[in-house]
């Protein structure tokens, strides 16, 4: 079993990218399209606790209902930000990675190199070609 799990959105070019970086350090992932297999609430909770972020750090506004069910507004509480998500999945941002040695929001990318195990085995661009990792599998 990977040590290694993403939840992913293959639609979005960051979670394609955090998914080749993570790769790219020769771990194959658990990889769960949240958009089809959405986690539960306890779940949800485990990881915006375990990341330290604020449940509102965790909202996607871009591409989303986020502004026409108003959660801009600050009457929502946690567990109603969290409830929304449930309900509409794409409000959770992505990509989250979940490793041995920490739980992120990968944004931007190179964000995950933060917390993969394994050290990357060569050099990556992103899909826009900018460069992350040189050919010594050292962050540029």
């Amino acid at each position: 079993m990977s040590q290694v799990t993403i939840y992913h959105n293959p639609a979005c070019g960051t979670s394609r990218n955090v998914l080749g970086l993570i790769r790219n350090s020769g771990e194959e992932p658990v990889v769960i399209e949240y958009l089809k297999t959405p986690p539960d609430r306890e779940t949800l909770q485990r990881l915006i606790a375990a990341m330290g972020v604020p449940v509102r750090a965790v909202l996607r506004e871009k591409g989303t209902p986020y502004a026409e069910l108003g959660l801009d507004d600050s009457k929502w509480n946690d567990e109603q930000l969290i409830g929304f998500m449930l309900q509409h999945p794409i409000l959770i941002n992505r990509p989250i990675v979940v490793t041995p040695l920490g739980i992120l929001l990968c944004r931007p990318s190179e964000t995950v190199l933060d917390i993969l195990p394994q050290p990357q085995r060569g050099a990556f661009c992103k899909e826009d070609g900018e460069a992350v990792v040189n050919a010594e599998g050292h962050r540029v």
